[in-house]
């Protein structure tokens, strides 16, 4: 049997478990299933965890159910990704663990067995081209209402030079806006160096970040990077859920533990430790928790408690509910757009949490010259001409607003019991234009 571990780009903390796929090597054709020896595998299952395995207290008891599951023929199957399934089931159950798991990967294991020219192991062949495609975790950018500036980043991508360099182009992007609000919450993991590129655009150049424990000893402590410090005190703002893990959950630990900015949504994973990945020739995959990291900020790691949110909020309404934060702040800065930005933060928050229309949906529809407002799916909507048409939010009364421009209203205006009319202009300022209703 050959068992070899994988060097994947760098990697040193790998996806949580229960996080969504992240990048790798794009899929090759299905193969016929391996054969293998149970005993065998399980055999080499054991010394790895018996040699590696972070916590040397746990070993013990994840051993004697891998020897259970084998003694019991539990594992006596010829399929085997139901051996792995079964095997994987044991491993969680005992060890309560998210990098810790067994899987059959067999397309996976073939790239990570698969030499570097020269005989070297390296990153899986396609892997590179697969970050490259992925943008290196950088999913989106966007500029909300009141220079809000938005990243989504899938995963914590890094090759290298190439990933530093998106990231940083990014991080220019956000440095732009009056505040940063940075969505993690479809964020498995990745490398934790492309983590310290990211948060050392938020920290001082050599502010300790953490301490990593192999064998209950202190192996080494690793810095932010010089150079980068360029939105030290910007008001930032990570969004996390149940899926933000590993690496993920590092730059959250940063952010909450020097109190860098607010934590909004959920609980992270709890995916704390750093793993190996171990390839087995059969198509197996193996990946073990090996060390353990310790936030600066402190002292403590994130292993199984994860790290909590410092505004709760719905996991899926998290970016509305920083938005909002982020205005109001902003506001209580900027006295010049103060109200500006607080009747922004208004519009916004009645999109969570509409008011209550004066009349009935239908009453408001109609054609108002190039303008036409109808009801559909139980909102109303307003379109002019052949443009995209916008949902209308009820702030109350006959006044609405837009998700995407929550500084207009729109108000209605009766003439006895018909709504003859609606002004168009900011909240802030002079209406711009009356539309009468036509026949």
């Amino acid at each position: 049997m050959k068992v070899g571990k994988a060097i994947l780009a760098g990697i040193l903390a790998a996806t949580a478990a229960n996080a969504p796929a992240q990048t790798g090597p794009a899929p090759a054709a299905a193969a016929p299933a391996h054969k293998f020896d149970p005993a065998e595998v399980i055999g080499e299952v054991r010394k790895l965890i018996a040699e590696k395995y972070v916590l040397p207290e746990r070993r013990p008891a994840l051993d004697e159910v891998l020897a259970e599951g084998l003694g019991s023929g539990r594992y006596a199957v010829r399929d085997p990704a139901l051996f792995a399934e079964r095997v994987n089931a044991d491993l969680a159950r005992v060890g309560r663990d998210h990098h810790l798991n067994f899987k059959y990967a067999p397309q996976k294991v073939a790239m990570m067995m698969a030499p570097e020219p020269g005989g070297r192991p390296g990153p899986p062949p396609g892997f590179e081209a697969q970050v490259r495609r992925d943008n290196h975790g950088v999913r989106q950018l966007r500029v909300l209402p009141g220079n809000v500036r938005y990243l989504e980043l899938a995963g914590f991508d890094w090759i290298g030079d190439e990933s530093a360099a998106v990231l940083d182009s990014a991080m220019a992007f956000l440095k732009g806006g009056d505040a940063v609000v940075i969505d993690l919450r479809r964020n498995g993991g990745g490398a934790a160096r492309a983590v310290h590129q990211l948060i050392s655009h938020f920290v001082a150049a050599d502010t300790p970040l953490i301490t990593v424990y192999r064998g209950g000893e202190a192996s080494r402590m690793l810095k932010s990077l010089p150079g980068l410090s360029t939105m030290v005190g910007k008001p930032l703002y990570v969004l996390t859920s149940g899926a933000t893990g590993s690496a993920a959950e590092e730059f959250v630990g940063h952010v909450a533990g020097y109190k860098l900015g607010e934590v909004v949504g959920a609980k992270t994973s709890g995916a704390g430790f750093m793993n190996g990945m171990y390839a087995f020739e059969e198509g197996f995959e193996l990946s073990v928790s090996e060390a353990r990291t310790v936030l600066a900020s402190t002292g403590k790691d994130w292993e199984r408690v994860g790290i909590a949110p410092t505004v709760a909020a719905p996991v899926e309404t998290a970016l509305e509910v920083a938005h909002v934060h982020a205005l109001r702040k902003l506001a209580a800065t900027d006295s010049a757009r103060r109200a500006e930005l607080q009747a922004m933060a208004a519009g916004l928050e009645a999109a969570r949490r509409p008011g209550k229309p004066a009349a009935e949906l239908a009453a408001y529809a109609g054609s108002y010259g190039d303008r036409r407002i109808f009801v559909e799916g139980g909102k109303l909507w307003y379109r002019q001409e052949e443009r995209p048409a916008q949902a209308m939010i009820p702030l109350g009364g006959h006044v609405f607003t837009f998700a995407e421009a929550p500084l207009l209203r729109l108000t209605f205006q009766p003439a006895g019991e018909r709504l003859a009319a609606f002004d168009l202009g900011p909240a802030m300022g002079p209406v711009q234009g009356r539309y009468e209703r036509t026949p």
